[in-house]
């Protein structure tokens, strides 16, 4: 399960960026829509609650997140998204899990095979790689924050089911229905969090190197621009140096 602190790292940082230009607020809006019609009550879903710490993360504004609940629970129109799961494979083989929320299936599996078709990706049947990866919390903590054993002492008394170090940062995993409970033991010894989200963890994971890193690095930036995507999950391993390689290019 290596190296699941740094693509949580990116993705959080790539979200931070992304907000200037309104493409993370698409996806957090939808999210909470999608949420609030479970319950429009934060205090008692967990999805939603989580959903409103990610926008507020990115500065959304308080009005948008009330909208967006209100069209959830219907005291506003707005439109009926539907939650379509794809999956398929990378070069060199990697695993790819793609998470949509659409109001256009046709439109949004054109739009996944277009980029899978183009990137040298191949889109699969559903269930081809899905049993790879399992639901789980991951909370990531820079390792400049705690003693690892002072940290694992928390996180294990609070119910983690994991943790370890990797490179500058720790990774907690949880089970879904104790993430709360651990992010908040964490949290109330004043312990800076990087990031936290229930996140599909691969059971092992394939290291790329060269063009096939390269490869995957572009496919997987071009179904994270699809607008219905929520999500992307994959088991690639790929180095710092491949990754600054790919950002200068």
């Amino acid at each position: 399960m290596s190296g699941h602190s740094k693509w949580a790292s990116i993705k959080h940082k790539k979200a931070a960026t992304d907000a200037k230009r309104g493409k993370v607020f698409t996806r957090y809006i939808r999210e909470i829509t999608i949420a609030a019609k479970i319950s429009g009550d934060p205090e008692s879903n967990s999805r939603l609650r989580h959903a409103i710490e990610c926008a507020k993360s990115v500065n959304m504004p308080g009005d948008n997140i009330k909208k967006a609940i209100m069209r959830g629970t219907g005291e506003l129109d707005g439109v009926n998204y539907e939650e379509i799961a794809y999956e398929g494979y990378g070069p060199g083989g990697v695993a790819i899990l793609i998470e949509t929320l659409t109001d256009n299936k046709n439109r949004t599996v054109s739009e996944v095979r277009h980029v899978f078709d183009k990137y040298n990706g191949n889109l699969g049947d559903q269930g081809c790689v899905g049993w790879m990866f399992s639901r789980k919390g991951l909370i990531i903590i820079p390792k400049e924050e705690i003693d690892e054993d002072d940290l694992m002492e928390i996180a294990l008394e609070s119910g983690a089911e994991d943790m370890k170090l990797e490179d500058e940062n720790y990774e907690v995993f949880t089970a879904i229905e104790d993430f709360d409970t651990v992010l908040n033991a964490i949290k109330s010894k004043n312990i800076k969090v990087e990031s936290a989200e229930i996140s599909m963890i691969p059971s092992t994971c394939i290291k790329l190197e060269g063009k096939h890193a390269q490869q995957m690095l572009k496919l997987s930036d071009k179904i994270e621009e699809l607008d219905d995507v929520q999500n992307v999950w994959s088991n690639f391993d790929i180095s710092d140096e491949e990754i600054e390689e790919y950002n200068n290019s």
